[in-house]
C-alpha cells in the first residue's frame, strides 16, 4: 500500500512519532494490538510496530528509534519528514493478545513500548484486567511517556529509569514471583531485557506457553558458526535437491536457483519467511519460535537457520 506522512512528532531523544494515512483515501486493514507492518524506505524493509489504540484505524501511528548502531533503516526513516510517500504492508501480527488472560502482565523496554502501548489501550478499552512496566535509561528518552501517564493508564503502570540510580530499576523477580495459568506475560524491547525477563520467568515456573517476546534487533548468537557446514534441502512439491554452502543461507541458496521465499527482516526476528520442515533436524538460529516450536523441530527460518543433519525436506 502507499501512504503519506500526514505528521513526524519527536517524542523523546531519538525518537520520533510518524503518522502514516492512505494516499488513495481508501479505508487502512484494520489490525489488532501487537501487529507490526513493513516499511520500505531508503532502500531498506523495516518492521515497525503499530501503537495505535484500539479505536483509531484512519491512520497507523509507529515510533523509530534513531540507532547509531543500525544497519541505516531507522535513519532513512528520521530523515523523511511530512507528506513524503511510502510503500508499507499490510499489518500482520505474531504478537497478539490472548483472549483469555484473566490478567495480563506487560513489560517494555525502550522503543519495545510500541506494541506494548498498544496493548495497554485494547486491553484498557476492553475492561480487562492488566499492569504496565515501562523501562527506559532516562526520563528524555521515555516516548509516549504522557500518554502511560494519563488518567487511564496511570494507575495501571509503573515507569523505571535507569538514571535515577541504583534501587530504581525493574526487579522482575518481584513482577514475576507468582505465576498463574490464567495470566501471560508479554515483554518487548532490547534483546538483553527480553533474554532477562524470559530467564527471570523460567526460574519462577511461568509455562512457556503463557510468555511471549518479540524482539526489536536480533538477538545474540547462541552457537558458533565457525564450523557450519554445507546440507541440502530438498523441495516436497518436485524433489528438487538444493545446495546449501557454508556461510549462505537457505533462502540464497533457494533465491540462487530462482525459488523466491517471502523475507523481510531476514534476521530471523519477524517470522515472515517461516518454513515447515517434514524431515531433518533444523539448526533453529532466530529469535522467533519458542523454545517448544524449536523442540518440535517441524519449522525453521530460512532466512537464519541451517540444518543438523545432511537433508532437511521442507513443504515448498
Amino acid at each position: 500500500m502507499k501512504v503519506i506522512i500526514t505528521r513526524k512528532l519527536a517524542l523523546a531523544t531519538d525518537i520520533c512519532l510518524f503518522e502514516l494515512a492512505p494516499l488513495d483515501g481508501e479505508p487502512l486493514p484494520s489490525f489488532s494490538a501487537g501487529a507490526h507492518i513493513d516499511v520500505h524506505v531508503g532502500g531498506f524493509v523495516r518492521q515497525y510496530s503499530l501503537c495505535n489504540g484500539p479505536q483509531e484505524r484512519d491512520v497507523y501511528r509507529i515510533g523509530v528509534l534513531h540507532d547509531p548502531a543500525s544497519r541505516g533503516g531507522s535513519a532513512a526513516m528520521h530523515a523523511c519528514a511530512s507528506g513524503t510517500t511510502l510503500d508499507i504492508s499490510a499489518p500482520r501480527n505474531h504478537f497478539p493478545l490472548d483472549a483469555t488472560a484473566q490478567h495480563t502482565i506487560l513489560l517494555a523496554g525502550g522503543i519495545g513500548i510500541t506494541p506494548i502501548l498498544a496493548m495497554a489501550m485494547e486491553l484498557l478499552a476492553a475492561g480487562r484486567s492488566f499492569e504496565l512496566h515501562y523501562c527506559t535509561r532516562e526520563r528524555e528518552r521515555t516516548a509516549f511517556r504522557e500518554q502511560v501517564e494519563q488518567s487511564g493508564l496511570r494507575q495501571r503502570s509503573r515507569l523505571y529509569f535507569d538514571s535515577d540510580g541504583p534501587g530504581q530499576q525493574i526487579d522482575l523477580s518481584a513482577v514475576l514471583a507468582a505465576p498463574h495459568q490464567d495470566t501471560h506475560v508479554y515483554v518487548c524491547g532490547p534483546a538483553g531485557f527480553i533474554d532477562a525477563a524470559l530467564g527471570t520467568a523460567a526460574d519462577a515456573g511461568w509455562p512457556a506457553a503463557n510468555v511471549h517476546r518479540e524482539y526489536f534487533g536480533a538477538a545474540q548468537p547462541s552457537v558458533n558458526t565457525g564450523g557450519d557446514a554445507a546440507f541440502q534441502v530438498s523441495l516436497a512439491s518436485t524433489g528438487k535437491l538444493v545446495d546449501v554452502p557454508a556461510g549462505t543461507s537457505v533462502v540464497d541458496a533457494l533465491r540462487g536457483c530462482g525459488i523466491e521465499l517471502p523475507v523481510s527482516c531476514e534476521q530471523g526476528i519477524c517470522g515472515t519467511c517461516l518454513t515447515r520442515v517434514l524431515s531433518g533436524e533444523p539448526d533453529h538460529r532466530d529469535a522467533y519460535l519458542t523454545d517448544e516450536e524449536r523442540a518440535a523441530n517441524d519449522q525453521f527460518l530460512p532466512c537464519c537457520s541451517r540444518a543438523k543433519t545432511p537433508l532437511l525436506v521442507l513443504d515448498l
